[in-house]
């Protein structure tokens, strides 16, 4: 039976258990609050009523926490409605959805409606998000629902189309067309997902484009944009992928900035498409345009091939149509190529996972997904300029098994993409949380340790430089970069900048040939080595005094309780100064009794000489153990060092159980002193005798009542 004290464990293996049912995936999403949209809307119309989302209900809590919360002027005048209130003949989706139909609204999120500008372009994608069949008049019951990709999962979000209004006027996304809502309801949908609107306010297009398709980004930054970038970007759009651009400001500025030239700085656009024209009596027979959209639904580049600037005239009639070229004020525009380069600073690229379009012409990639956690004072060990922690972060080794089919110049290499994306922290907004700064880095495994999937020590890494590693690290929500290692075994370490931050990540990796990734879990395992009885000439002094005091207090029985085995131990410890302890409490007393008890299952809840002097050669067995990681004599040992002391002791565990430990017996400082460091031992040797009492067949495996369980974990 799994013992998960932590909510974090439970979940996981939940998630765990859900994917073995094939649910989290695009057939069968997981969904998001539980709610089930299907029988939600049958209901409604069987009770002939509107859906009303309890979950994300018409209220304060739902725009936000701070600028739009309860203490702000600008929810006072807010008024949910149904867009049958708002106007007549409402539809879900006007003649097609439509670039044209994002408007953004009194909210900072251009970074999301550019996203979905890219996602309309492509209606196979744009029908996974937006799901078909949905209207304000045959069924309707006042709830719709959309899908996202979310930390490896596909979830369905239901809402009710009750949306934010000030004077009638959708306050947030809108529709060019006064009576369309797929956007402004979609926008609610996303909302719901991070926990509110306000938690939409600010960030990278890259996010939402990877939760509308599961893809990975890779950024592109002008100044070191590689020679192909036109063809890049043209393939780009092709294959599907979705684009998006910004203009950095150099002065960060609580507004966004417009130019001369009609472009704004630190606003998120989407590029849209990719053209080269023939151009007609002109010295450059041949023009490369990009198109781009900008959210606001208005505010276009007014510089060559703008909507009427003069370059048009040089362009024949079928050329125009093929652009789709039109004069209107509706944040669209064409600009040169080399314009866009010398404009814009940076350009992201969305690829499609291989289960994002199932067109045989599209190049498909193998992606591997892990799930990982950092934990305070166990596994959140920083990047390389913290040695001492370092090693310590989950580890995750990837195989690269077959060479790429066109080798660059000669090479025999794999390529391969790797992403590192940090779970939950926009959501985690009104806790105060933010971004973490991320990277990792990339370690060759050495020819003998291959197949060896126990977790690589500190000397590894104080003696290896790393065989590759992210180009910086960077306060994104995901970090991505592409690589080219040759076939072999690496161990790759994702980390926080800083040490001791702890949050959960997904580390996807993506390749055009085989490869596997897994995170490297030590098995589960002890040594149980008994102690030799001492001999009589062998006994120290210690000893000596230790066995007489046993027999003063044990008396005739020549058995001593736990309060008594309280009364020796400490007796004895407390002449040990450099230990600078205050002596064991009753409760560890017990637990060494009831260890000593599964050992030799007399279940009498007291030792004899016997079980005492097995009990004391092994507290002095772990006693130096401790010692030899108290080296700076602070009567503790760090909780990272706590990995090696329990190893040292005789016992191999995973993560999970690592984090367990750490947050069971460390302190507030990640520390962990010398009454919490037997007690743990104690611990982990009375519950792995206990086990292997139960398995009698030994296949690591047993099967309690609730009895047995109740009894052992009790009484351990």
């Amino acid at each position: 039976m799994p013992y998960t004290p932590s909510g974090f464990f439970c979940d996981r293996l939940i998630r765990e258990r859900e994917r073995r049912d094939g649910e989290g995936s695009l057939s069968k999403p997981l969904r998001f609050s539980g709610q089930d949209f299907t029988a939600l809307k049958q209901e409604c119309l069987t009770k002939k009523c509107l859906f009303e989302d309890d979950t994300f209900p018409a209220s304060v809590e739902s725009l936000g926490y701070k600028e739009l919360g309860h203490k702000s002027n600008k929810v006072k005048n807010i008024v949910w409605k149904r867009p049958k209130e708002i106007c007549e003949n409402p539809q879900f989706i006007v003649g097609g959805a439509s670039r044209t139909d994002i408007c953004q609204g009194d909210l900072g999120d251009c970074w999301l409606l550019a996203a979905i500008a890219c996602l309309t372009l492509n209606e196979k994608l744009l029908y996974r998000v937006v799901p078909q069949e949905q209207s304000f008049s045959e069924g309707y019951g006042g709830i719709f629902h959309f899908q996202f990709w979310r930390y490896g999962d596909w979830v369905d979000v239901v809402i009710d189309d009750r949306i934010p209004t000030f004077n009638s006027q959708l306050v947030f996304t809108k529709s060019a067309e006064r009576n369309e809502f797929w956007s402004a309801l979609l926008e609610k949908a996303y909302a719901k997902l991070h926990g509110s609107y306000e938690a939409l306010k600010g960030g990278n297009t890259t996010e939402a484009m990877e939760d509308f398709t599961g893809g990975v980004t890779e950024f592109y930054e002008m100044k070191e944009a590689p020679k192909e970038l036109y063809k890049i970007m043209k393939k780009a759009l092709e294959r599907g992928s979705m684009m998006g651009c910004s203009i950095d400001s150099l002065v960060p500025a609580r507004f966004e900035t417009r130019t001369v030239t009609g472009l704004v700085k630190g606003h998120a656009y989407s590029v849209t498409a990719v053209e080269e024209c023939k151009q007609s009596q002109h010295k450059e027979p041949k023009v490369r345009l990009v198109r781009l959209r900008n959210p606001w639904g208005q505010v276009e580049w007014n510089g060559p091939w703008s909507d009427n600037s003069k370059e048009w005239v040089s362009l024949s009639k079928g050329e125009k149509d093929k652009l789709q070229h039109q004069s209107a004020e509706d944040g669209e525009f064409w600009m040169a190529f080399e314009d866009f380069k010398k404009n814009y600073t940076k350009i992201e690229i969305c690829n499609l996972t291989p289960d994002a379009l199932e067109d045989d012409k599209i190049h498909k990639w193998t992606v591997s997904v892990n799930e990982g956690r950092w934990v305070r004072g166990c596994s959140a060990g920083g990047c390389r300029n913290y040695p001492d922690t370092f090693w310590t972060n989950p580890q995750y080794r990837l195989r690269l098994l077959e060479e790429d089919d066109d080798p660059e110049d000669n090479e025999v290499a794999c390529s391969f993409v790797i992403a590192l994306m940090q779970k939950n922290r926009r959501k985690e907004r009104k806790m105060g949380a933010n971004l973490f700064t991320i990277g990792f880095a990339i370690y060759e495994v050495p020819k003998e340790m291959h197949g060896n999937k126990q977790h690589m020590q500190k000397d590894f890494f104080l003696f290896n430089s790393s065989k590759a590693r992210c180009k910086s690290y960077i306060n994104l929500r995901e970090v991505t970069q592409r690589f080219r290692l040759s076939p072999g075994e690496y161990v790759i370490i994702p980390s926080t900048y800083e040490p001791h931050q702890e949050g959960e990540f997904i580390l996807r990796v993506f390749s055009e040939k085989r490869n596997t990734s897994e995170e490297i879990e030590n098995r589960i395992e002890a040594d149980h080595p008994v102690p030799a009885p001492a001999n009589a000439g062998e006994e120290s002094e210690e000893d000596q005094q230790f066995l007489s005091l046993f027999q003063q207090i044990a008396g005739d029985e020549m058995e001593i309780t736990a309060n008594e085995l309280k009364n020796v131990l400490n007796s004895i410890v407390s002449k040990h100064k450099d230990l600078n302890t205050e002596g064991f409490s009753l409760e560890c007393c017990r637990s060494m009794i009831s260890l000593m008890d599964v050992s030799s299952m007399d279940g009498t809840g007291r030792l004899n000489l016997q079980e005492f002097r097995h009990l004391w050669n092994k507290i002095k067995q772990w006693q130096g153990i401790f010692q030899h990681y108290n080296s700076d004599q602070a009567s503790s040992i760090n909780s990272y060092e706590m990995r090696n002391a329990v190893n040292d002791a005789g016992f191999r565990l995973n993560n999970q159980l690592y984090d367990i430990i750490t947050m069971r017996y460390a302190n507030e400082s990640m520390n962990i002193d010398f009454d919490s460091f037997i007690s743990c031992l104690v611990r982990l040797e009375a519950m792995f005798r206990a086990f292997q009492a139960f398995d009698q067949d030994g296949d690591g495996t047993i099967r309690l009542s609730v009895l047995e369980w109740l009894q052992l974990t009790m009484y351990a």
